[in-house]
C-alpha cells in the first residue's frame, strides 16, 4: 500500500534526535528550493547547506519561514583559500563578518568554517597555530553577532587528502585555546569514524567543545544502517551527554530519499 501524505510527514519527526537534511546531498536532481520543500514534506525540522555565495538567500529565507523549517547551519568558509595561511587572515575576517549578516538574514545560529588544505612551506604546527590565531581574531565578531562558528575536522583516508585538520584531538585543542562560547566544533561523526574511531569515547572527551553534530555511515557515506557505525548507540550517547541541537544528515541516500529517511528514523530508536 502506498504511503499517505500523513505517513510521509511523520518520518522526520523522531523522538530523541532532531535531524537536519543536507540539501546539497539529498534530492540533487531537483532545484534547490524544491529540496527544502521535500525535506519539510517528510517532517524534518531543519535543513543545512554548504556555501551561501551564489544562492538566492532571500528566497531561501522566505521559503523556510513559510514552511516552518529551520536552517541549522551553512558553510561560511571552505577549503580554499585556507584559514591556515596568514596571508588569508584579513579575507577570513571580512568573510566571517559578511557571513554573520547572512546568518541573521536566514535566522541561522551556526555556520561551518574549514581550516584549509595544506599550505606549501608551512608545517602542520604552523598551520594549526594560524587557525587558532584566525579564530581568536573573529571570535568577538561571532560573539557580538550571536552566531556560532563551528570548525569542521575532515578525514584524509577517503574524502579529503591534503587537508590540515583531521580528527577531534587537534580541533578540541584549538577551540579550548580560542576559549569562546561562539567557536566550537562541527563534529562530523563520519569523518571522526574514519580518522580515529572510538566515537562515543572521543565524544565524551571533547563534548565541552561540540557545537554541532553531523553523520553519515561508513563505508559509502550513505544513511545510517548501510555501513559499520551503530548510530543508535552513538546518538544515544550524544543525548545522554546533553546534546540537544540538530544533527546534520550530510549523507547520500543509497537508493531514494524516503528509504533513507526511514533508516535515519530507525537510528533514533533505543
Amino acid at each position: 500500500m502506498a504511503d499517505t501524505k500523513s505517513d510521509l510527514a511523520s518520518i522526520g519527526k523522531t523522538p530523541h534526535t532532531r535531524f537536519a537534511v543536507n540539501v546539497e546531498m539529498w534530492w540533487t536532481k531537483l532545484p534547490f528550493l524544491d529540496r527544502i520543500r521535500k525535506s519539510a514534506e517528510l517532517g524534518f525540522p531543519a535543513i543545512e547547506f554548504w556555501p551561501y555565495k551564489g544562492k538566492d538567500l532571500k528566497a531561501i529565507a522566505t521559503l523556510t519561514k513559510q514552511l516552518g523549517i529551520e536552517i541549522s547551519q551553512f558553510t561560511a568558509w571552505g577549503f580554499s583559500p585556507g584559514m591556515n595561511n596568514p596571508s588569508n587572515e584579513d579575507r577570513f575576517v571580512a568573510t566571517i563578518t559578511e557571513a554573520c549578516e547572512v546568518a541573521h538574514q536566514l535566522d541561522c545560529r551556526k555556520m561551518t568554517v574549514v581550516a584549509g588544505n595544506n599550505q606549501r612551506g608551512l608545517t602542520q604546527d604552523l598551520m594549526l597555530e594560524q587557525v587558532t590565531k584566525a579564530l581568536r581574531r573573529v571570535a568577538p565578531i561571532a560573539e557580538k553577532a550571536k552566531v556560532m562558528l563551528i570548525l569542521e575536522p575532515m578525514n584524509g583516508r577517503v574524502d579529503h587528502p591534503g587537508h590540515c585538520l583531521y580528527g577531534s584531538v587537534d580541533a578540541v585543542q584549538i577551540c579550548r585555546e580560542v576559549n569562546s562560547p561562539m567557536v566550537k566544533i562541527n563534529w562530523d561523526l563520519y569523518h571522526m569514524q574514519i580518522s580515529e574511531g572510538d566515537l562515543c569515547g572521543r565524544l565524551r572527551d571533547g563534548f565541552d567543545q561540540v557545537g554541532y553534530l553531523q553523520l553519515a555511515d561508513h563505508p559509502g557515506r550513505n544513511e545510517p544502517g548501510t555501513g559499520e557505525i551503530h548510530y543508535n548507540r552513538v546518538l544515544k550517547e550524544a543525548i545522554q551527554l546533553g546534546y540537544r541541537d540538530f544533527v546534520g544528515l550530510e549523507c547520500r541516500p543509497l537508493k531514494d530519499e524516503v528509504s533513507a529517511a526511514r533508516s535515519v528514523a530507525a537510528a533514533d530508536i533505543w
